[in-house]
């Protein structure tokens, strides 16, 4: 295993009606999503769980979860969250009514069981595309690729000649633009009303440089960035 990634987290989920235990194992630099949705990196197929819940990612050494705006919250030990958490082992994360858990202790055996059942989840490996995966409001779900070196976001209108039209009204006409520059991918806000954040921090024209499982946020929709 001396050229696999380092393993450095485990969650654990038990399904409630069938018993059946999964366990992802998340390596350094690991983005995992968390849905309802097929597709999601860890696949909680139970109603209280929206299509996009909430994402895990490796930021400066730690893992941080951040809801995505679903519908019922993401709690962890119970305390529902407002804002990117760091997760420490041990913690219980709860997706309103499922429960999964965090650890920070990964054996060579889980790692093995990982591979073998295909739930290690590891570091993305950056191509120059993309993708963006509306995770709330009337279009979540909606996964939009990024196959343009350059693409503006705004609202969606009769009129709009924007790539990307979001059906929010607190979405400005346009709003803000992402640009593919040296291989890796761009926000800028364009003068919006209401601004554009990316991991709850407001940007500005400058641009800010966008990492996997970044979070953006346009008005009142909540857009996850994916790398590769």
């Amino acid at each position: 295993m001396s050229d696999s990634p380092l393993a450095l987290a485990k969650i654990t989920w038990k399904h409630p009606q069938t018993g059946v235990v999964q366990e992802f194992v998340l390596t350094e630099g690991a983005t995992a999503t968390i849905g309802r949705q097929a597709g999601n990196d860890i696949c909680i197929p139970e109603q209280h769980v929206s299509r996009q819940h909430a994402v895990i990612n490796y930021r400066d050494g730690i893992f941080m979860i951040t809801d995505l705006g679903s519908a019922n919250g993401t709690f962890v030990n119970d305390i529902q969250l407002t804002e990117p958490f760091p997760l420490a082992g041990g913690d219980d994360i709860r997706l309103y009514v499922p429960l999964l858990k965090f650890s920070a202790a990964v054996s060579e055996e889980d790692h093995r069981l990982a591979e073998e059942h295909g739930t290690l989840i590891t570091a993305t490996i950056n191509t120059g595309k993309g993708k963006l995966i509306i995770t709330n409001g009337p279009q979540e779900g909606n996964t939009i690729p990024l196959l343009l070196n350059r693409v503006t976001v705004g609202r969606a209108t009769s009129k709009a000649d924007w790539e990307i039209g979001l059906q929010d009204p607190s979405v400005s006409r346009p709003h803000a633009k992402l640009e593919l520059i040296d291989g890796n991918w761009v926000v800028y806000d364009m003068g919006s009303a209401n601004g554009t954040l990316v991991n709850n921090v407001m940007i500005n024209e400058k641009g800010r440089p966008l990492r996997d499982g970044d979070i953006l946020t346009f008005g009142a929709t909540i857009v996850l960035f994916r790398a590769g």
